[in-house]
């Protein structure tokens, strides 16, 4: 007696089924978006437990009661915490416009103008993004030294001026997204050089410009190298070199160092949840326009 062949309950033509490849889809993104999200909510979580119990074999995944003790102990130990993060943001936010700004200016200049060795410049810049800038740190060090800037937020806002990935990331996207006869029609009517960057080319490429803000912005919010070898106060310590202080000869309280670090979190995932459209588009566009 011959058996009757065993169904196989996902079948070629349940998967060809538009409705059930869409539920399976957004499954998947469901289920990733959680895995995503999951090292954020151990974080928040530990932040709630005294260090003991962090240190124990047992994973804890629900929340404690240690929080206000944990937040005692880190003001305890960093009394300029809440200075520290002010620190953070007038470093990321100077640093963003300035940023966004001349990487703008830069990037339209090499996409919609001829000069000479154009692409000899350009190329020579992209090369300065291969060193690493640990190298140049001495070298800094001793210039903001020179200049008397080992103390104030000017060392981090400046240099800025001059971002090479930047210029690279909104010269892609103008030269490719905003036709050259706009420009062409924009000289007719009489409309300055500045003005055709101000008005034209910068709110088109502003998908690019917003994705360039964010991750400017999340960088300078997490410095810390830098900050570490230029400040000398610890008034002026960011919050990632304040909270490095945490870690002591005699150990880390691991508690304090977790709610610390989770109250600088929220900021970042505000910025990043908001501005996450702006990431998609610039992307996007980057990968359909792109030369």
């Amino acid at each position: 007696m011959t058996k009757a062949p065993i169904s196989n309950p996902i079948s070629a033509r349940t998967l060809r089924d538009p409705g059930i490849r869409k539920i399976l889809l957004y499954s998947f993104m469901g289920i990733m978006a959680l895995l995503t999200l999951f090292p954020f909510y151990w974080e928040f979580v530990l932040a709630t437990h005294s260090t003991g119990d962090i240190s124990g074999g047992t994973p804890q995944l629900f929340f404690g009661a240690e929080l206000i003790n944990n937040y005692k102990t880190m003001i305890e130990y960093i009394p300029y915490f809440w200075r520290s993060m002010l620190n953070s943001f007038i470093i990321a936010a100077p640093t963003t416009v300035v940023t966004v700004f001349f990487s703008a200016l830069g990037g339209f200049a090499f996409a919609r103008y001829q000069f000479k060795a154009k692409e000899k410049l350009f190329w020579i810049m992209l090369a300065t993004m291969m060193i690493p800038g640990q190298l140049g740190l001495i070298p800094w060090y001793i210039q903001m030294t020179w200049m008397g800037w080992t103390n104030p937020f000017w060392p981090f806002i400046v240099p800025a001026i001059g971002s090479a990935f930047g210029v690279f990331w909104m010269r892609q996207y103008i030269s490719s997204a905003i036709p050259a006869e706009l420009f062409d029609a924009a000289r007719i009517d009489g409309c300055s050089e500045f003005g055709m960057f101000w008005r034209i080319a910068l709110p088109i490429a502003a998908p690019a410009a917003g994705a360039l803000a964010i991750t400017t912005f999340i960088g300078g919010w997490n410095a810390f190298l830098g900050p570490l070898v230029v400040m000398q106060s610890p008034d002026m310590y960011t919050y990632a070199v304040a909270l490095a202080n945490l870690r002591g000869v005699h150990g880390t309280d691991t508690g304090a160092l977790l709610i610390g670090s989770s109250i600088a979190t929220i900021p970042m995932l505000i910025v990043t949840i908001f501005g996450a459209r702006r990431i998609i588009d610039g992307l996007a566009a980057g990968a359909l326009t792109g030369q």
